[in-house]
């Protein structure tokens, strides 16, 4: 289960930027990283009613992929998940989900930008774990805005390495993430494979992804 967290921070406070830069750090260190955006504005245009995806999308359909040989595009309506389960929906392969904005997600830690304006949100917001400024903030931790590698490595440490190298597991019911103490996620984890690893063409499996859809009344 990848490790969530969200840059927050004011409109033009700098956030895309150190984000891309953070990005480009991990990923030269050969992690897997996915970003997630939050945006406040509607009708923001993917495609246009003559495009086939747009006429597919009027017609009724519950969601609809664009795949082209340079990209995949899902388009769906968006259903309010919270960070944490569109992270484990959508990105169970990544060694690290970087969120940009969510700042009232509950149960992510998030990081501060303010590189143009002054840092107000770590006195208001829960789970604020830093802050990038160039004030200084007793009690706070504190990256100057060109600190981008120390950065990388803060995220890296306390969020990529502590668990990387145990099995995990992760559980959507409904959409909605379930909690799981580390000793289930073992004991799932451990039970998917050996049933896996009995089938041909498993060979060298490093994730597994199991979907389950129950008959109507069945729980």
């Amino acid at each position: 289960m990848p490790e969530v967290i969200t840059f927050i921070g004011w409109h033009d406070s700098g956030k895309t930027t150190l984000l891309s830069k953070v990005i480009k750090r991990l990923k030269g260190r050969g992690w897997k990283v996915c970003v997630i955006k939050s945006s406040s504005h509607k009708g923001i245009e993917f495609d246009s009613p003559n495009t086939d995806t747009g006429r597919l999308r009027a017609a009724g359909a519950e969601a609809v992929a664009l795949a082209a040989p340079d990209q995949l595009v899902i388009m769906k309506p968006n259903d309010k998940m919270p960070l944490r389960a569109l992270a484990q929906r959508f990105f169970p392969f990544a060694d690290v989900v970087l969120g940009e904005g969510f700042k009232d997600a509950s149960g992510v830690d998030k990081i501060e930008v303010a590189v143009r304006k002054p840092p107000s949100l770590y006195r208001e917001v829960s789970g604020v774990t830093a802050v990038v400024t160039q004030e200084d903030i007793p009690g706070t931790k504190v990256f100057r805005p060109d600190e981008d590698s120390e950065l990388a490595d803060f995220i890296e440490n306390r969020y990529i390495l502590k668990d990387h190298d145990k099995p995990s597991a992760h559980l959507l019911v409904n959409g909605r993430p379930i909690p799981l103490k580390f000793f289930v996620q073992q004991a799932i984890s451990g039970a998917v494979s050996g049933l896996v690893n009995s089938l041909k063409g498993t060979k060298g499996a490093e994730t597994i992804e199991i979907f389950v859809r129950l008959p109507k009344g069945s729980v």
